[in-house]
């Protein structure tokens, strides 16, 4: 750590953080890029580097979520202060960056602040109209245009993700080839393209501590780019497991979306629908909702092939591949795709 401190000692104005090396602990809830909490007497910084072992290409780059964030600021308040970047891999082994921290609570499996049903609904509006307000960015406003590739970006991205998913397909899990040609086979046209998150849940979310149903922040914008704002609403429904669902769904939750006063998945896009202008039908939605389960599926895989292969020996990655199979068993069910193995 006295190699980073003297390094960002140098970078930024450090004048009034107070003297000595910083505490650092690592925060645990990540399964991707590394966060830790640096402890100097006076600030408190974040530094975000990636993981250790294979990753798929153009993964984990911290210059181009150093710069989204930077960029994003005199447009978007809920971005954190960014302090420095650093691309000398001799201070830390990779290339990291460092931000101001945003202080508040952030909601994990479950919430660490008593809310009533009314208040987690207002919650759960708030962090909807924040989604609907950066789907709202210019991004030629915030210098962010370049991120887009222009028409086509639902067909990239199950391109995409089906080349992702089939080079990490390990023998305990379904290969998926019927969803994917499905997704291949029902993809639409594209809904439009704004500044999309592609991460966007409970978790990478910081309400105040003074109003603890007000966002204040919005982490983890690693996956952030230009593209359709209906395909991103697909891949925040995917982790959004409601009180009506299954015992080993509560189990694997990972955000309170099962708490009173939640909006179910239906209501969430229709309350999006209502707020951003842009109106999808049950049946048009089924892709999108397929879309987003099929591509968490492949996040989840991608970290358990590096477990699967000693590549990480974190504990918690060891049974991702129940995780996968149930996602696809879902997206399927979504699809009106049998169950693998079922006769038809």
């Amino acid at each position: 750590m006295a190699t980073v401190d003297a390094w960002l000692r140098g970078a930024a104005d450090a004048s009034a953080w107070g003297d000595g090396l910083p505490d650092v602990r690592q925060f645990p809830g990540g399964a991707s890029n590394l966060t830790y909490l640096l402890r100097y007497p006076n600030q408190d910084l974040i530094l975000r580097r990636p993981p250790a072992g294979t990753k798929a290409a153009g993964a984990h780059d911290m210059g181009r979520e150093y710069r989204i964030q930077a960029a994003l600021a005199p447009v978007f308040p809920y971005v954190a202060p960014m302090v420095a970047l650093c691309t000398d891999e001799t201070v830390l082994g990779s290339d990291f960056y460092v931000m101001e921290r945003l202080v508040g609570s952030i909601p994990r499996k479950d919430f660490d602040v008593e809310l009533t049903a009314a208040q987690t609904r207002e919650l759960c509006i708030n962090t909807l109209d924040l989604l609907v307000d950066l789907h709202a960015v210019d991004p030629a406003a915030a210098g962010l245009d370049a991120l887009g590739k222009g028409e086509g970006y639902v067909a990239r991205q199950i391109g995409g993700w089906t080349t992702r998913y089939r080079n990490v397909v390990t023998d305990n899990v379904s290969d998926m080839e019927d969803l994917m040609a499905w997704l291949a086979a029902n993809q639409p046209a594209d809904r439009g393209s704004c500044l999309i998150h592609n991460d966007f849940r409970f978790d990478n979310v910081v309400f105040s501590d003074a109003d603890p149903t007000r966002p204040i922040g919005l982490l983890d914008w690693e996956l952030a780019t230009l593209g359709d704002p209906l395909m991103d609403l697909g891949c925040v429904l995917s982790y959004w497991i409601e009180a009506s669902d299954d015992d080993m769904w509560q189990f694997v939750r990972m955000q309170p979306s099962n708490a009173p006063g939640m909006l179910s998945r239906a209501e969430v896009v229709a309350y999006y629908s209502e707020k951003s202008g842009l109106s999808v039908t049950d049946e048009e939605w089924k892709f999108y909702e397929a879309y987003g389960l099929f591509r968490l599926a492949g996040i989840a895989q991608q970290i358990y092939y590096r477990y699967h292969h000693g590549q990480t020996t974190n504990p918690r990655f060891e049974h991702f591949w129940v995780f996968v199979n149930m996602l696809g068993d879902r997206a399927r069910q979504v699809a009106g795709l049998p169950a693998p193995g079922a006769s038809v």
